[in-house]
């Protein structure tokens, strides 16, 4: 998989949700969809952000796309029950969601990380991807293939110091994804989780703020992957925690 090259039309007439959609691999990983033959939903807080990308893709010729704003830290579920009703009126089927939005604060130790940013923390790297996939469940049984990905951590395989909420998000995000994958093992929707690796993004710059970011892989890099988990050309793959970046 890691040498995938994917066909120009893997993703044709498919409708695909993007979370965190305004920036880094969410953006990258958009805009790969698109030109594979995608709409994107483009997800995101901030519209401005969210509108760029969309001309970007109809400006090279892809779908249009659609924009649904939504801030993951203050939704209520009704929010997610709403968001999942629009895509259903507004395009008719969903075919895919990846689950890419996350938040992370600068690295400190559980004995001082203050309540508030743990419980942010965790409404926005899981919570949101509970209510946001239980609200997107319908549209998913009616695609004829569907594929849900999740987005883990190295940090969520395997404990290390300071790394609190963020750390413990992500191995909640690795057991939902195999809770998940064994609920619906011989249905019509896969369901995988990757992990990205040190990337080049704006979230890893706050952890790592004194890091050579020239060193890092650029997100347009691992689009390759996310796109064999969301084509047909992974229907095999189920249940699986891959590292996009294996040593």
């Amino acid at each position: 998989m890691y040498q995938y090259q994917p066909p120009a039309e893997l993703l044709k007439d498919k409708v695909i949700l993007v979370t965190g959609a305004s920036d880094g691999i969410g953006a990258a990983v958009a805009k790969a969809y698109a030109r594979h033959g995608a709409t994107v939903i483009l997800h995101g807080r901030k519209v401005e952000k969210l509108e760029a990308i969309y001309d970007e893709i109809v400006a090279k010729g892809g779908p249009q796309p659609a924009i649904l704003p939504l801030d993951l830290q203050s939704a209520a579920q009704q929010q997610y029950q709403s968001l999942a009703e629009t895509i259903g009126k507004e395009l008719g089927r969903l075919d895919g969601v990846l689950h890419n939005a996350a938040m992370i604060s600068e690295l400190t130790p559980i004995e001082f990380t203050e309540v508030n940013v743990w419980h942010e923390m965790m409404q926005v790297n899981l919570n949101s991807v509970f209510m946001l996939t239980q609200a997107c469940m319908p549209l998913l049984r009616e695609a004829p293939t569907a594929s849900i990905i999740t987005t883990s951590s190295g940090v969520g395989k395997k404990g290390r110091a300071f790394w609190g909420p963020y750390a413990v998000s992500k191995f909640a995000i690795e057991g939902f994804t195999q809770v998940l994958a064994d609920e619906l093992e011989g249905s019509n929707i896969r369901v995988n989780a990757i992990n990205p690796g040190a990337t080049r993004t704006r979230m890893r710059a706050t952890a790592f703020p004194a890091e050579d970011a020239s060193r890092l892989i650029s997100p347009s890099e691992l689009e390759n992957l996310y796109l064999y988990l969301m084509g047909e050309d992974s229907a095999d793959i189920h249940g699986q925690s891959i590292d996009a970046q294996p040593k």
